[in-house]
C-alpha cells in the first residue's frame, strides 16, 4: 500500500516537473490581446533583422507560424501565398515565422528558409524565430497557425479555412473573411478556429 502511494506521489512530481520545464510556452493569445514582443528582433530571409512592429502596416498585421516541410504547410502553400499578398495589397502587414528551432540543422535551417521563400515567391517577410521565443509568446503550437491583429489587438486566430487538404473543397474561408472584416474596420463574425497542422519543433 505504501509503495503504491509513493509511486503516485512520484508520478505527480514528474508531472509537475514537466509542466515546469515547459512553462516558457505561454497559453495561446486571447482575442483582443495586444501584439506580443513587438520589438523582438528576428532574422528575415533578406538577411536583415525584422520586428513585428516594423512588419506592421496601417491596418494591422497578419502573423503566420509556418515552416519549410510540414505536409499541412505544403497543402496550404497557394493559400498562404495568396492571402499574404492580399493582406499587403490591402495595407495589412504580414510576416511568416519559422519557429522550428529543433530542426535548424536540418530542413528548417536559415539557408533552407531562404531557398523556400524564393520557391514560393514570398512578397511578405519570412523570419527565423530564435529559440521559439515568439511562438512561446503567442502560445503557437502548429504550422500553419494564423494570428490577425488590428491596431488594438488580436481579432482572429486559427486556421486558414475549413479544408486543409483541398482548397477547392473549402466552404468557410476563415482567414480571408477576417481580413475582409479588418479592411472594413469590422469585427470578424468568427474570431477563433482550430489550427490543424504539424507541431512546432521546439528544443527540449
Amino acid at each position: 500500500m505504501k509503495k503504491g502511494f509513493v509511486f503516485i506521489i512520484l508520478l505527480i512530481a514528474c508531472g509537475f516537473l514537466l509542466s515546469f520545464i515547459n512553462s516558457n510556452i505561454g497559453s495561446e493569445l486571447g482575442i483582443n490581446a495586444p501584439l506580443p514582443m513587438p520589438e523582438e528582433k528576428m532574422k528575415a530571409v533578406s538577411g536583415k533583422d525584422i520586428t513585428l512592429n516594423s512588419a506592421k502596416r496601417n491596418k494591422g498585421l497578419l502573423v503566420i507560424f509556418s515552416c519549410n516541410t510540414c505536409p499541412y504547410v505544403k497543402l496550404s502553400e497557394s493559400r498562404i501565398k495568396d492571402l499574404t499578398d492580399y493582406s499587403l495589397q490591402q495595407g495589412i502587414g504580414c510576416i511568416i515565422i519559422n519557429s522550428n528551432e529543433a530542426q535548424r540543422q536540418e530542413e528548417d535551417s536559415f539557408n533552407e528558409m531562404v531557398k523556400y521563400a524564393a520557391s514560393q515567391n514570398y512578397t511578405c517577410y519570412y523570419a527565423q524565430d530564435s529559440n521559439s521565443k515568439l511562438a512561446d509568446a503567442f502560445g503557437a503550437t502548429r504550422t500553419p497557425q494564423c494570428f490577425l491583429f488590428n491596431n488594438k489587438g488580436l481579432i482572429y486566430k486559427g486556421a486558414i479555412d475549413d479544408n486543409v487538404k483541398d482548397p477547392e473543397m473549402a466552404k468557410s474561408h476563415y482567414l480571408k473573411d477576417a481580413i475582409d472584416a479588418l479592411i472594413k474596420n469590422e469585427t470578424p463574425a468568427l474570431q477563433e478556429t482550430k489550427s490543424i497542422g504539424c507541431t512546432i519543433k521546439r528544443l527540449e
